[in-house]
């Protein structure tokens, strides 16, 4: 997999489960590409803040905490 084909395939992985192929050629490159481990640690910060947003919304849907 180039860089390319690992960053959308990770975004992609966020919705989807991954076929086995998917997985390994991804990890091969994780191995062996820094940027690509630094844009996962990324996109994997980005969705548990979101999550804990939606969370915290969730707790206070008025706004009253604010």
């Amino acid at each position: 997999m180039k860089c390319r084909e690992v960053t959308r395939t990770l975004s992609e992985a966020q919705e989807r489960p991954l076929a086995v192929g998917e997985q390994v050629a991804m990890r091969l490159h994780l191995a062996m590409c820094s940027s690509c481990r630094n844009f996962r640690r990324q996109v994997t910060f980005l969705r548990q803040s979101m999550q804990a947003y939606a969370r915290r919304a969730d707790d206070d849907p008025v706004g009253v905490g604010d």
